[in-house]
C-alpha cells in the first residue's frame, strides 16, 4: 500500500487543499506508513585499486587503462579468480562463476542481514519476511532459502525473492516489502540486495566488456522495515524515516540499453551497457521525480535529502544536472562509487548507510531515494523523518 494522490483526494480533499504539505503530513499516522529502521552492509573479498587490476590482468592496452583510470573509482572489493601459470587470472567457466555467485550472495547476504539486525537491537527470530535480491547469478532455491537454512532463521518465515531485475531491484523489493509491512503492522520485514558482481564477467578485448568490467563491486546490504504504530526501531526518538511514496518509470525504447545476456562468443552471461544510457537515464529522471512528487504538496527544492544509486560517473552527472543537484546533495552516491564501485541493486543502501552515519537528518525532513537500471528503469521513493 502506498500513499497515492488518489487516496489522498479521497481520504480528506479539503484538507489537502487547504493546508497542502501539512495535510499530507496529517494524514500518515493513521494510514500506518512503514519505517525504516535500519540498515547493514557486507562486501567480499580485499579491496584493490584500479590501476592493480589493471596489472594483475596484465591489460596494456591504452584505450581499456583510460576507462578504468576515469571512471572516478579508486578502488572496489572483489573476489578474483586464481592466477594460473602464466602469472594472469585464469579464465572461469560459467559453472564456476555460479557457484562463486551462490558463494558470496550467502556469505555476504548473512554478513549483511546480521549487521542490520543488530544496528537495530533485533535477533533473526524476528524476522518475519526476508525478500531477496539478486541480478549477478540465478539461484534456484533462492537465496532467501540457502540463508534460511544457513542462518537458522524460522521455517515458517515468509519470504520472497526478487532475481533479474539488475540495479533498479532494490526499489522494487523496498516497494513490495513496504506492502506486506503495512499489511502486517508491527512485524518485522527485511529487503536483503546481494550482488556477487565478480561471478559476473568476461574477459576479451572490446570496448563493451571494459566499461563493464571497469565499474563493478562485490556488495550486499540489508534494510529493515516495521509499520505500525510502535514501529520505531532502536533509536529512543523513534525518528526513522516513514516510507510515504514509490513512482516508476521505464523507458521502452531503452530496453536492449543495459541488459546481462548469454555471449556465445564466451560461452558465458555477460553485461552490456549502451554508452548513451546515462543520457537517457538523466533525461527521464525529471520526469519520475515529478511523477513521485505529484500530489504530495512538495516542489523539487523540498527535498531535503538525496539517497542516488552509484550508477557511474556520467549517470551520477545526468541526474545531477537534469534535477539541478548539488555535489553536496550526491556526496554519498560520489562516495560509495569511489570506495566501492557500482553495487548494482544495494547500491542506494550503502548511500543510506553512510547517510544515517552522518546523523544529519532532522524531524521533518524529507528524502528521495533513487535507483536505475535494466528497462530501462527509474525508481524513486519518498521518505519522512
Amino acid at each position: 500500500m502506498t500513499l497515492t494522490a488518489d487516496l489522498l483526494e479521497q481520504s480528506a480533499p479539503e484538507a489537502v487543499e487547504r493546508a497542502g504539505v501539512v495535510a499530507v503530513d496529517a494524514l500518515l499516522p493513521s494510514l500506518s506508513q512503514p519505517r525504516i529502521l535500519g540498515v547493514g552492509t557486507a562486501v567480499s573479498g580485499a579491496s584493490i585499486t584500479q590501476r592493480d587490476l589493471l596489472d594483475t590482468f596484465k591489460i596494456t592496452d591504452p584505450r581499456v587503462r583510460s576507462v578504468f583510470l576515469n571512471s572516478a573509482i579508486e578502488r572496489r572489493n572483489l573476489r578474483l579468480p586464481a592466477i594460473g601459470a602464466d602469472g594472469v587470472p585464469v579464465d572461469e567457466p560459467q559453472g564456476d562463476l555460479l557457484d562463486k555467485h551462490k558463494a558470496l550472495a550467502v556469505q555476504m547476504g548473512a554478513e549483511a542481514l546480521l549487521s542490520c539486525l543488530r544496528t537495530i537491537g533485533a535477533s533473526l527470530s524476528d524476522v518475519a519476511h526476508l525478500c531477496c535480491v539478486t541480478s549477478t547469478g540465478l539461484l534456484t532455491p533462492g537465496l532467501s532459502a540457502l540463508l534460511i537454512r544457513e542462518l537458522g532463521i524460522d521455517r515458517h518465515c515468509s519470504r520472497s525473492d526478487i532475481v533479474g531485475m539488475g540495479c533498479n531491484a532494490g526499489l522494487n523489493a523496498l516497494n513490495v516489502v513496504a506492502g506486506w509491512a503495512t499489511a502486517h503492522p508491527g512485524e518485522l520485514a527485511v529487503v536483503l540486495c546481494s550482488e556477487a558482481c565478480s561471478a559476473a564477467y568476461t574477459m576479451d578485448s572490446t570496448m563493451r566488456t571494459a566499461v563493464v568490467n571497469s565499474l563493478f563491486g562485490d556488495g550486499a546490504a540489508a534494510v529493515a522495515l516495521k509499520a505500525g504504530p510502535n514501529a520505531g526501531g532502536a533509536s529512543a526518538a523513534g525518528d526513522e524515516p516513514r516510507i510515504l511514496k514509490f513512482a516508476s518509470c521505464i523507458i521502452p525504447d531503452a530496453v536492449d540499453a543495459m541488459r546481462y545476456d548469454w555471449d556465445r562468443d564466451q560461452g558465458r552471461f555477460s553485461f552490456f551497457l549502451d554508452p548513451q544510457i546515462p543520457y537517457v537515464v538523466g533525461a527521464h529522471a525529471e520526469i519520475v521525480v515529478d511523477r513521485l512528487l505529484a500530489g504530495t504538496g512538495l516542489r523539487r527544492s523540498d527535498i531535503n535529502h538525496w539517497l542516488v544509486h552509484s550508477g557511474g560517473k556520467k549517470v551520477i552527472d545526468a541526474v545531477v544536472v537534469n534535477l539541478g543537484l548539488t555535489r553536496w546533495d550526491v556526496r554519498h552516491t560520489v562516495s560509495v562509487l569511489r570506495d566501492l564501485g557500482n553495487l548494482s541493486s544495494g547500491s542506494f543502501l550503502f548511500s543510506y548507510e553512510r547517510f544515517v552515519r552522518e546523523g544529519l537528518a532532522r524531524p521533518g525532513d524529507y528524502g528521495v531515494l533513487m535507483t536505475m537500471g535494466p528497462g530501462s528503469t527509474l525508481e524513486t521513493a519518498l521518505v519522512r523523518w
